[in-house]
């Protein structure tokens, strides 16, 4: 498949992926510094039962960081953009619930109960970016400029 073979992928993916792993490490930046905000963001959406909001307020950054770190790294790039690829799917999945359900909340997503963050229909078309280009990363990004080419990692089958 040509579309698949096109050289230029590698830049094109580097670059997405450091925009997305600096956003990712961004994004939970405030989240680590105040785990206590983040849960209530977290149980504002009303979609996890009570005893998994602070497990999930607690974890959600550390995978965030981690994922975006890597991707950063361009290593073990295709798992990365595999986490990042599911938690856009899971955010925007949260972001239509919450919207369906008109609720006025904060997005949650940079700085933990802030009111400059409301979710929107902005809020969910800026999400789906984000995942096509986490997408474009999984997809297209078969021989990463990072680490996993230094390593001499083989591309998938």
């Amino acid at each position: 498949m040509r579309l698949l073979e096109w050289r230029g992928h590698s830049l094109v993916a580097l670059l997405a992926r450091v925009y997305l792993g600096g956003l990712f490490a961004y994004a939970a930046l405030h989240k680590l510094l105040y785990p206590n905000t983040f849960a209530l963001d977290v149980a504002t959406y009303d979609i996890l039962p009570l005893a998994l909001i602070n497990l999930a307020a607690l974890v959600l950054p550390w995978v965030e960081v981690v994922s975006g770190v890597l991707l950063i790294l361009g290593f073990r790039t295709r798992p990365a953009a595999l986490l990042i690829t599911g938690m856009m799917v899971i955010f925007m999945a949260a972001l239509a619930s919450a919207l369906w359900r008109g609720l006025d909340m904060s997005c949650g997503c940079f700085a933990a109960g802030d009111s400059a963050d409301p979710i929107s229909g902005w809020t969910l078309l800026r999400d789906a970016g984000w995942l096509a280009l986490a997408l474009y990363v999984l997809i297209f990004d078969r021989r990463p400029l990072g680490l996993d080419r230094l390593l001499g990692e083989r591309e998938p089958t």
